[in-house]
């Protein structure tokens, strides 16, 4: 069994100053889980690939990248046989239905759309902070 502060956080942000929000929003909850981000999936699926990420690991997606979006890089994720039991949660701008289906059609675990967190980021934060104090991660 995993102990929780050895779960890596994959971030997947093409915008820096999200990709900051987040990373400052983990370290005021004193959370000290290592982040790694990639700006794109491309990027992701080549941390991955090359075993920069050693699991257990969380995923943390915006939807809205630039090479690979967050659709496709789901796709591949889930059909490459080492990484596809990966837990991965949404955080993106788009509200749009169809990409809320396609995500849960590639499993997420959750979708949270950024305007409507807002203020209550800190909210997602320990939610991610609980889920992987007490999941049990393959």
């Amino acid at each position: 069994m995993s102990n929780s502060k050895d779960i890596t956080l994959l971030l997947i942000e093409d915008d820096d100053v999200d990709a900051l929000t987040i990373e400052r929003s983990f370290s005021k909850q004193r959370i000290a889980n290592p982040i790694v981000r990639a700006v794109d999936g491309v990027q992701a699926l080549q941390l991955l690939n090359q075993n920069m990420i050693q699991k257990p690991y969380i995923i943390l997606l915006d939807l809205r990248l630039p090479k690979l979006g967050g659709v496709g890089f789901l796709e591949c994720l889930r059909k490459d046989p080492v990484h596809s039991d990966a837990v991965v949660f949404i955080l993106t701008t788009s509200e749009a239905k169809q990409d809320i289906e396609a995500s849960y059609k590639n499993n997420v675990a959750g979708y949270f759309v950024k305007g409507k967190v807002g203020e209550q980021f800190i909210g997602v934060v320990d939610m991610l902070d609980s889920y992987w104090k007490v999941v049990q991660l393959p």
